[in-house]
């Protein structure tokens, strides 16, 4: 059971590890350990557990916030699918989406992404019958850059004194594609814009558009959905309601409304962890899942983050981009309001995506550069038991934190009319857009509500409101500090930011960090 922080709680005198964040990389560092017989504290900030997991309810509806699909569960023998089972001892179950998992609208012009690979070289073949050979090299060189991926990742997790040496040897092919922009590759292939732009239509999962994204991190993003997309029965809240068990098998214990203030480092160790109302708690091993800005500039003293180098290397990345996400709750089920399952990617015509998301940071009046729409309520088969006569749709958009910075400090809830007023025309447009695609659903919207960057800032307290943690560019992979162990004896970093964007890249921070900790090959465990 998740407890709250505010509640008296029987904490154990000792824990193996504590994990600040109760995040997707935080989980499975913990259920990692926690197989391994370590008794592992989890302390979560937020009244919720599960970072971008989680769910909330209002109205007598229910919205995930950060989960909309996920690759490759459906083949039982395939990383990701081996990874959660193990996590959560089997009992998460998935839902296919179908043969469509995401439709790309440019103006309009509608292109289907469907799952299979050769399924989808002959659909792409069907729309751009002239480019047969550059979608036979895109999808091939999507394949050949995720298999140097595992080299690179697996260096992450080696010790120090062998990634001295060895470092080049893992790094050297991954860092080829990684260092590379998505349109530097894609433009090698082809020249015609209409079909980097399709090929590119799911940059909104990673956050970067083709000019400025790394490759690589494009790649992996393709790769995954290549056999389709899945949502987890039940929504994403099953994902944390399935491995809180094994964490507590353990004796461990994921607490709520749990604030660490401070990491405890004395004579180059990290010791334990002080709470935002003064109490300590001990342990020889202290776990961030928090990204690297909170942890080096908020959780570490500035003369210790000076002294071990953080404070620089932070100057060499920067936060990804922020968004805003409009939850709908409608009358009727999903099949009476026709809605699909597969996701709606929508683009404004005759202009490139880089162009289109330049002309709207200059000005928000602009066309939305991108809008996705996601239909949990129709991908989930145990919703109309749970919510009958119910749907719930999400739209997200691009939403510069810049746009919402003067009413920062403001609180939750509690702001004042002209943000509420910019919120309402940013609402009304998204659903103008949703209306232009399924006029049906005109009438039947019962409650919405719009999440902006400082929604996001309070709730999973990235500062500005980034969506993917650090952004994926080129240079992003080359930093060797992005990985779990750190130069303080006993303190460890897990989450999307020593891995790469997303729940599917959390998932296997969690993996790595455990590995770097106990010398332990979970992927051997795991996979064999």
């Amino acid at each position: 059971m998740v407890e709250s922080y505010k509640r008296k709680i029987d904490f154990e005198d000792n824990y193996d590890a504590i994990i600040i964040g109760s995040g997707m990389g935080s989980l499975t560092a913990a259920a990692l350990l926690s197989k391994e017989g370590k008794k592992v504290l989890v302390f979560e900030r937020h009244y919720v557990a599960g970072g971008f997991t989680h769910v909330f309810k209002r109205k007598g509806y229910e919205w995930d916030v950060g989960i909309h699909y996920i690759g490759e569960v459906q083949n039982l023998n395939s990383p990701i699918r081996k990874m959660f089972d193990y996590v959560s001892d089997g009992n998460l179950k998935w839902e296919d989406m179908g043969e469509v998992y995401d439709r790309v609208i440019i103006g309009d012009k509608k292109y289907d992404f469907v799952k299979g690979v050769e399924n989808f070289k002959k659909k792409l073949i069907s729309y751009f019958p002239n480019e047969s050979d550059a979608i036979e090299s895109y999808v091939q060189m999507i394949f050949d850059c995720n298999k140097t991926m595992k080299k690179f990742y697996i260096e992450k997790a080696l010790p120090s004194y062998i990634s001295l040496f060895l470092s080049s040897f893992f790094r050297k092919k991954y860092l080829k594609y990684s260092s590379k922009t998505t349109q530097e590759v894609l433009s090698s292939l082809t020249q015609n814009k209409e079909l980097i732009k399709v090929l590119t239509a799911q940059y909104g999962d990673y956050g970067l558009p083709p000019k400025q994204s790394s490759f690589a991190m494009h790649a992996s993003v393709v790769k995954h959905y290549f056999k389709g997309g899945s949502f987890p029965i039940g929504g994403s809240s099953e994902i944390l309601k399935t491995i809180n068990p094994v964490i507590e098998k353990s004796k461990g214990k994921i607490v709520v409304k749990a604030e660490v203030k401070e990491i405890i480092v004395k004579n180059n160790k990290a010791i334990g962890v002080l709470m935002e109302d003064g109490k300590r708690f001990y342990s020889r091993l202290i776990i961030s899942g928090v990204g690297v800005f909170n942890t080096f500039d908020k959780l570490i003293s500035d003369e210790l983050s000076q002294k071990y180098g953080f404070k620089a290397n932070l100057k060499s990345v920067k936060p990804s981009v922020a968004h805003g996400c409009l939850y709908i709750g409608l009358n009727g089920n999903a099949t009476d309001l026709k809605l699909p399952k597969h996701n709606l990617w929508i683009y404004p015509d005759n202009i490139d995506h880089d162009t289109a998301v330049a002309n709207y940071l200059k000005n928000q009046d602009s066309d939305f550069p991108l809008i996705y729409v996601s239909f949990p309520s129709a991908k989930d088969p145990s919703w109309d038991s749970r919510y009958p006569n119910r749907s719930t749709i999400d739209v997200i958009t691009l939403l510069p934190y810049e746009s919402f910075a003067k009413w920062e400090g403001s609180s939750w809830k509690k702001r004042d009319e002209s943000y509420e007023k910019l919120k309402e025309s940013i609402s009304k447009r998204l659903l103008d857009h949703l209306f232009d695609q399924l006029p049906q659903l005109k009438g039947c919207v019962d409650h919405y509500e719009l999440s902006s960057p400082l929604t996001t800032k309070n709730f999973v307290n990235y500062q500005k409101g980034e969506l993917y943690g650090l952004d994926h560019t080129p240079n992003r992979f080359s930093q060797k500090f992005l990985r779990p162990k750190t130069p303080i004896k006993g303190l460890y970093l897990t989450g999307q930011d020593i891995v790469s964007a997303g729940v599917g890249g959390a998932l296997f921070s969690g993996l790595i960090t455990a590995t770097a900790i106990t010398g332990i090959n979970f992927m051997k465990k795991i996979y064999n």
